[in-house]
């Protein structure tokens, strides 16, 4: 990992001797529960992001409402495409960051893929826990998009991590606002139980400046 967060300090510093063609955008948005990699966090979370992206480089961070306080996300890569945008690639780093002990601090570099309906997605994280020895694991998950809206996700973990799960997702606008319902089945090894299936509903709006 630190050879990694080296690379990417590098990247950025070449950013700087480069001609800038800046984007500024922000969004909003609320779901009925707050899924992530198929893990519930809170029922009901509203949340706020903002980003800033400059010749393939971004930075920005988002926050969501958790239980007696906030989530806040923190993240900064590189992504790029070919030239008829058929493959697309990211390297970044992400951490998650809680104003309370609804959990501890979560850093990772993630990399990713796409080529034309098919993503490939991983991060290789480590997670404090609290008072416990520090813990590593790695995320990896693959998805597809329909051109009818509906996509498909599954997404595992390993090394101190365990469990998988699957999503089916439709994404529609109503109106000039985003729309996507979900639905998540995660196995016991994630929730801890015998398993659990969620229903999620989406919505959200993103401002460009």
């Amino acid at each position: 990992m630190i050879m990694l967060s080296s690379l990417l300090t590098s990247v950025f510093l070449s950013f700087l001797t480069m001609e800038v063609q800046a984007d500024v955008s922000a969004n909003v948005g609320f779901e009925s529960e707050y899924i992530f990699r198929g893990i519930a966090q809170e029922k009901s979370s509203a949340s706020a992001g903002l980003d800033y992206s400059s010749n393939g480089f971004y930075v920005g961070t988002w926050a969501a409402q958790v239980t007696d306080g906030l989530e806040v996300d923190g993240f900064f890569g590189y992504s790029g495409s070919s030239e008829n945008e058929d493959f697309s690639y990211s390297l970044g780093f992400t951490g998650y960051y809680y104003t309370d002990d609804f959990d501890d601090t979560y850093e990772e570099v993630n990399l990713g893929f796409t080529y034309k309906s098919f993503s490939f997605n991983s991060a290789f994280g480590e997670y404090d826990n609290f008072d416990g020895d520090t813990q590593d694991y790695t995320f990896i998950s693959a998805s597809y998009g329909f051109d009818s809206g509906f996509y498909i996700t599954i997404g595992d973990f390993s090394e101190d991590f365990d469990g998988r799960y699957f999503e089916l997702a439709y994404g529609f606008t109503l109106g000039e606002v985003d729309a996507t319902v979900k639905y998540i089945s995660s196995d016991s090894a994630l929730t801890g139980s015998s398993g659990d299936n969620f229903l999620v509903f989406n919505i959200g709006k993103s401002f460009s400046f």
